[in-house]
């Protein structure tokens, strides 16, 4: 066996990082919002779980937090990525896009768990915010 053989090239070694870093921004949007979203349950600020919003400060609220910790998961995604930062960040930006359309088509086909115009803002803002953290990390690092 070769040492060329044992040893991983640098295409998947940085395949293996772009990968790492669409996920860590994915899981950090994730992990925020879900959290907070518990917080504010518990809190009494939300209804309990399973309980349809439609109170329009609480859906703004919501959509708030979730905008920023989009912009900080584009952020993380180019902050980590081996090159080409914001084409990390927009690829986050188009998976947070489909995934928050399947929510959205879900959401309204239910019809009774809160206003239509929550779960759309979240397909509509998905790129730009992930954009916003690709330029953040291009402010701050001078890069791309």
């Amino acid at each position: 066996m070769t040492t060329q053989a044992t040893k991983s090239s640098p295409h998947s070694r940085r395949l293996l990082r772009s990968t790492a870093a669409i996920f860590l921004g994915f899981l950090a949007v994730f992990v925020l919002s879900l959290g907070t979203d518990q917080l504010l349950h518990e809190l009494n600020v939300y209804p309990p779980w399973g309980e349809p919003m439609f109170d329009t400060g609480q859906n703004l609220l919501a959509l708030s937090y979730r905008l920023v910790y989009t912009i900080l998961g584009g952020y993380i995604a180019a902050r980590l990525a081996p090159r080409r930062p914001m084409r990390h960040a927009l690829i986050l930006g188009g998976i947070g896009t489909v995934l928050a359309t399947a929510g959205a088509i879900g959401a309204i086909a239910m019809a009774d768990l809160g206003p239509s115009w929550y779960p759309i803002s979240l397909v509509v803002t998905a790129i730009p915010c992930t954009w916003f953290g690709g330029v953040l990390h291009r402010l701050w690092h001078g890069e791309e």
